[in-house]
């Protein structure tokens, strides 16, 4: 089938633009409107440039590498297609959007963040009789920077050792690499959630047998979990954040074991909760701990640069040692909506 393409002259300064990714700057070139009613609609610009050089990066008929450098113009493209794909490495099981209750996009290194400061007797919803005052609540900004962190991996390649790999084979790397920076964004927000963003906000810890939680230490039970499900009010534990031998501990719980508990962990892996809550599994929790938190209140995720690559090396095939980076840290909104429970 024969495309039409706008003229689109492709080179290395489209990726150096402030505050501009790639992407967006050739979206501005060759905007996607300009193709509806076309064979080429629902595409985007990157995607509609593989097109115009006809290289097939997934599927049994992908291109092998080289065939991104057939011509000058289509090299430009090597950059971005290796970001998409860590970026799907970064997202494919990733539990984030499953904790965060907003993504906030930043441009630089320190960031820092708001917080609301209601009185303990303006937290309730009271209703306001009439010419009485009505309760505040004061937005300000946290006391202390939210310090951001790079987190990434090297690529080392020669291009000779990776010409004659099918792109498809290439992007399963590539993916690693992605689900590796998106493991160490992880471990950031469970250390921020438990320790704090640096202002005083370390979630309250509560330890199985100490009271308010009954029980015996070293023993997870249903009425522990009941008992810290209610330390929650005014917020809801909605999401349940476990290490691997508590996960396995509440399976064992005799009120998990119901017939359509067990089905739907069979059919989907995923667990019905008596509590309500969600249940996520990570090896980014120590052993004996359970974190559990409201996730549209707890926790704030700052993004400070997309997917990073040093593109020049890229673009001239000097793959050796090919830094791909991810800029992220992580505030706490409302540190009463996340707590952590130890067995």
């Amino acid at each position: 089938m024969a495309y039409h393409f706008e003229t689109v002259k492709l080179e290395k300064g489209m990726y150096g633009r402030s505050g501009r990714t790639f992407a967006q700057t050739l979206e501005e070139l060759d905007p996607s409107e300009h193709y509806k009613g076309t064979a080429l609609e629902g595409l985007d610009a990157f995607q509609r440039q593989l097109k115009r050089f006809d290289i097939r990066v997934k599927g049994p008929g992908s291109d092998m590498v080289e065939k991104f450098f057939h011509t000058t113009d289509s090299a430009v493209l090597f950059p971005e297609f290796v970001s998409r794909v860590v970026r799907q490495g970064m997202e494919e099981g990733s539990i984030l959007p499953e904790i965060t209750a907003t993504v906030t996009r930043f441009d630089g290194m320190d960031y820092r963040s708001i917080a609301s400061v209601p009185g303990e007797d303006k937290k309730r919803l009271l209703r306001v009789e009439e010419g009485a005052e009505i309760p505040q609540t004061t937005i300000q900004t946290q006391e202390n920077l939210v310090r951001l962190h790079k987190r990434g991996r090297m690529l080392v390649a020669s291009y000779e050792a990776i010409r004659f790999q099918r792109l498809d084979l290439f992007s399963v790397t590539l993916r690693q690499i992605g689900a590796y920076i998106g493991r160490m964004h992880l471990e950031d927000a469970v250390k921020v959630i438990q320790d704090g963003d640096g202002n005083d906000n370390a979630a309250v810890k509560y330890a199985i047998g100490t009271k308010p939680i009954s029980g015996t230490k070293g023993a997870l039970s249903y009425e522990a979990l009941l008992d810290f499900w209610s330390q929650f009010d005014p917020y809801s534990m909605n999401t349940l954040l476990v290490s691997g031998d508590m996960m396995l501990a509440m399976l064992k719980l005799p009120e998990f074991q119901n017939p359509l508990t067990g089905l739907n962990f069979q059919g989907t892996g995923a667990l019905s909760n008596p509590l309500g809550a969600k249940l996520l599994r990570t090896s980014a929790l120590g052993a004996g701990t359970i974190i559990g938190l409201d996730k549209n209140y707890a926790l704030e995720q700052i993004c400070g640069s997309e997917i990073a690559v040093e593109y020049d090396k890229l673009i001239d095939r000097q793959l050796e040692r090919a830094a791909i980076t991810s800029i992220s840290g992580f505030a706490k909104l409302f540190p009463e909506a996340s707590k952590v429970l130890t067995v």
